[in-house]
């Protein structure tokens, strides 16, 4: 990976894995999350030289987000700040689902042995499920042919980013070791099986022309992200069943994003 990510994020887990009493706790933590915004800062350049403007703006509020919780970090280490007990720790959670979840992603995605081992595993999935269906798809690595027309399968049909996203913010809260299974059950290996069943549409309706020239766009771009959005949606809502503390998580930053911006707004 790039070293500015191995920093940030090692400089995250270092803060999550230290005593709540260490007074360096909070600065480590802000450290971490500076200089992750200086990973996604950079970002935009990329996207826009692709003529992708939702994406430039999602790295931009990125950034500023990271910016946003290094500030609080820092000045919670400057007020000696100590969460009183039973109150959850906004901070530290965010820091802990970045940092774990993070860890899940940023390999897959910057290393390359590593993304061509996942995408030839899903691909290998995708490739089996179709057997199992009857249908008589052709591979040449990661395409796979079906009826004379060609699906890539890339780092995003894996789903790695949606199941990075769940893995750290489960892993972000303090509950018992049956809830935190339990939510772990309804959300990462169902996001995995739903995805290759995504994959599997894609490939039919595009070498089946379901929906005519524009199969494949239609197929990709409009129902299989519109039926991942619904899923994930879904199981968002049954994870939080399980872990309401991540709803507070999201409320907590939430508040504290819109405090940040009201203060902000008042000093202009």
């Amino acid at each position: 990976m790039p070293v500015i990510l191995w920093i940030s994020i090692s400089l995250m887990l270092l803060s999550v894995i230290l005593s709540v009493k260490n007074r360096y706790k909070r600065l480590i933590g802000a450290s971490g999350w500076a200089i992750f915004s200086i990973h996604w800062i950079q970002q935009p350049l990329h996207y826009s030289a692709i003529d992708d403007y939702v994406n430039v703006a999602l790295t931009i509020m990125m950034s500023l987000f990271c910016l946003l919780i290094a500030h609080t970090m820092y000045v919670q280490y400057t007020n000696r700040y100590m969460p009183a007990k039973g109150e959850i720790d906004i901070t530290y959670m965010a820091t802990n689902a970045i940092a774990i979840g993070s860890m899940f992603y940023f390999p897959f995605a910057e290393i390359p042995v590593l993304k061509e081992w996942l995408i030839g595993t899903v691909t290998s999935n995708v490739m089996w499920t179709l057997g199992m269906l009857g249908i008589a798809a052709q591979r040449t690595g990661n395409m796979i042919t079906y009826n004379g027309h060609t699906v890539e399968i890339i780092l995003g049909c894996t789903a790695i980013e949606s199941i990075a996203l769940f893995i750290g913010l489960i892993a972000s809260v303090s509950a018992p070791m049956k809830k935190l299974l339990s939510a772990f059950m309804v959300s990462v290996p169902i996001i995995y099986i739903l995805n290759i069943l995504r994959d599997v549409f894609v490939v039919v309706a595009y070498g089946e022309m379901w929906f005519g020239p524009n199969s494949f766009e239609i197929a990709h771009h409009m129902i299989a992200k519109a039926g991942s959005g619904i899923a994930l949606f879904v199981i968002a809502y049954i994870v939080m069943r399980i872990l309401p503390e991540i709803l507070e998580l999201i409320d907590g930053l939430w508040n504290m994003t819109t405090e940040k911006i009201n203060k902000l707004m008042k000093k202009v």
